[in-house]
């Protein structure tokens, strides 16, 4: 872990668990720190378009009907929320309804007021505070169904110096852990994934050759498409890999496999980068950022 003198809020610290045994290691944490100073942490759901465009509709009256027809006015575009005014620029049709019938025009202009308000609560999926002393005391606490949350966000909670750690269910932990009770229950063999080396080959070309199914992070199209290019001969290749696969980093893709395939080409800026530099060819690789 890095921790930098320079950052003003807590360090963030993910960790990831078996989908079906995060909430043991919630129930640790309770345990050790004390169910008082222990809490998961509230998300807000907003009023979306369509949903504010129903939700208006049915406290002013409208029939369902009326109001279903100007929701379904409002378009999708790649699986992205459009805000109301977007709708009113790219559909002509809703435009003129607006404009010429009194009745849509208010239904549309009172959801425009209330559009991107919160609407509901919810528990954040991973995120749960600890504090040294009951969190009362420095944040207001409700049930939100079988959970005890903040009602403060994860910023808000940051910004007050309190200790946020993710605690992620992970399917793919869990496919694992299912995998090894099954060659066990039908092949009489037990893995240890603790102790699995990084030195098989025979992975490394499995991952060249494009077979990525269900291996986490490699899996997407563009991913499975760059390990044939890239051909992975060690696990730094695959973590510098996922590293570069990102807006930014993207640019020196090109550089880290020409170096990759012919070493004599790197090159550093000062000598003492080189123990550093020299698993990644001379690439100054970050995850999210791009190169210094």
């Amino acid at each position: 872990m890095f921790l930098n003198p320079e950052r003003v809020s807590m360090p963030d610290i993910d960790s990831d668990f078996c989908y079906e045994r995060r909430q043991e290691v919630i129930d640790y944490v309770v345990e050790k720190y004390g169910k008082s100073n222990v809490s998961q942490i509230v998300t807000f759901g907003t009023m979306s378009a369509r949903a504010c465009i129903r939700d208006v509709g049915r406290a002013m009256n409208y029939s369902y009907a009326e109001v279903d027809k100007i929701a379904k006015m409002i378009p999708s575009l790649q699986n992205k929320n459009v805000t109301i005014d977007k709708a009113l620029e790219i559909n002509a049709e809703l435009k003129l309804i607006y404009e010429t019938d009194e009745r849509v025009k208010q239904l549309i202009d009172v959801s425009l007021e209330l559009e991107g308000l919160p609407r509901h609560t919810s528990t954040h999926a991973a995120g749960v505070v600890i504090a040294s002393e009951p969190l009362v005391n420095f944040v207001p606490l409700l049930r939100n169904e079988e959970a005890i949350v903040s009602q403060f966000t994860m910023g808000t909670l940051e910004e007050l110096g309190l200790l946020k750690m993710d605690f992620l269910g992970l399917r793919t932990l869990t496919v694992l852990r299912d995998a090894v009770n099954m060659i066990k229950a039908n092949k009489g063999v037990e893995i240890d994934l603790d102790t699995l080396g990084f030195d098989d080959k025979a992975v490394y070309k499995m991952i060249g050759e494009g077979k990525t199914v269900g291996v986490f992070q490699l899996e997407s199209p563009g991913m499975t498409s760059f390990m044939k290019e890239l051909k992975p001969e060690s696990l730094e290749d695959i973590i510098a890999g996922i590293s570069l696969y990102r807006p930014g980093p993207m640019a020196e893709i090109p550089r880290y496999i020409k170096n990759k395939n012919d070493p004599s080409g790197v090159e550093y800026v000062t000598p003492e980068l080189s123990d550093i530099l020299s698993v990644t060819y001379g690439c100054m690789v970050y995850q999210g950022a791009k190169r210094c």
